[in-house]
């Protein structure tokens, strides 16, 4: 058993900043990648970033620039750090052990943390 438990979502004006971290149960988490996906009311899920066990990284073209995704390996977490946050930013947002090349998500997902955008 693999549980991923995320936090620091909350309410954000816009322009603000959140960053938020996504913790691992098992010390398997360096040899997988990991991502994290959001899914607002009315959209499917959608990938936000990833990031490979060897520290490779890709963004939806919606947050270029805006986010960072990063990992702690010894802290077997991964975070993402929100910049310059958007009303349409507002989604709950899980991490997920395993998503493939394409963005295809691996078997293993966080629990969800709220993230709104708004004045």
């Amino acid at each position: 058993q693999v549980q991923l438990v995320e936090s620091g979502g909350g309410l954000v004006q816009p322009g603000g900043s959140l960053r938020l971290s996504c913790a691992a149960s098992r010390n398997i988490f360096s040899s997988y990648a990991m991502g994290w996906y959001r899914q607002a009311p009315g959209k499917q899920r959608e990938l936000v970033a990833q990031i490979t066990s060897g520290g490779n990284t890709r963004y939806a073209d919606s947050v270029k620039g805006r986010f960072t995704i990063s990992r702690d390996n010894a802290k077997n977490t991964v975070y993402l750090q929100m910049n310059s946050l958007k009303p349409e930013d507002t989604a709950v947002y899980y991490c997920n052990l395993g998503p493939g090349v394409l963005g295809g998500p691996g078997y293993y997902w966080g629990q969800g943390t709220q993230v709104t955008v708004s004045s």
